[in-house]
């Protein structure tokens, strides 16, 4: 998927590399982007901290800080599919999104308050060495007053470009997270997502 505009949608040209570096260079001013809670663990060697139930480092907030936003938009995203009469193979996908980012968003929910991290950074420290890329809401917006064939390639091709930023984002993680439960889950968003983009390029035919 990265390096093409999908056609006949929302798509916009993939710049994953530009993203990734946009990302590594972020990670030396994560600290400032985000804030220090009150109750936040001491930084220990190579800036990784210690919680409870193990090590993790500055990689592993930011990605889940970006990770939250994004799945509550794709499930917002998913959930425009529920009451049209779009085809059943895609219906049956957008419930099965929901329903995994859900519980994908209360896990990483869960593990930022355990290492007593904000749920989110300052917006504006992430969008000035790149943030996570995503749908504005007047794109939502558009596509949600489409019907019929145009509403369903909409709906598709948007979920492809959203699923395509979470596997970039995860292969962050993947490549420089320290917590082993944290790398576990962005190395399943990376294969569910391909295969899910691999499912939709399909039902667009």
């Amino acid at each position: 998927m990265a390096g093409r505009l999908i056609p006949g949608g929302a798509g916009r040209p993939r710049t994953p590399r530009a993203l990734l570096v946009a990302l590594a260079v972020g990670l030396a001013v994560l600290t400032g982007c985000q804030g220090a809670p009150a109750a936040a663990p001491a930084p220990t060697a190579a800036g990784t901290h210690r919680a409870s139930d193990g090590p993790y480092n500055d990689t592993d907030v930011m990605f889940l800080q970006m990770m939250l936003p994004h799945h509550h938009q794709g499930i917002e995203i998913a959930g425009l599919a529920r009451d049209r009469p779009v085809s059943q193979d895609l219906k049956n996908l957008a419930a099965a999104i929901v329903v995994t980012q859900a519980a994908e968003r209360d896990t990483m929910t869960g593990w930022l308050t355990a290492w007593g991290q904000p749920l989110t950074g300052d917006p504006n420290g992430h969008a000035a060495h790149g943030g996570m890329p995503g749908t504005t809401e007047g794109e939502i917006a558009a596509l949600a007053k489409k019907s019929g064939a145009d509403f369903e390639r909409g709906l598709l091709n948007m979920l492809i470009a959203h699923q395509d930023d979470a596997i970039q984002v995860a292969r962050m993680e993947t490549g420089g997270g320290s917590d082993r439960q944290a790398r576990e889950l962005a190395a399943r968003i990376d294969q569910s997502r391909t295969a899910q983009i691999t499912q939709m390029l399909a039902l667009l035919g």
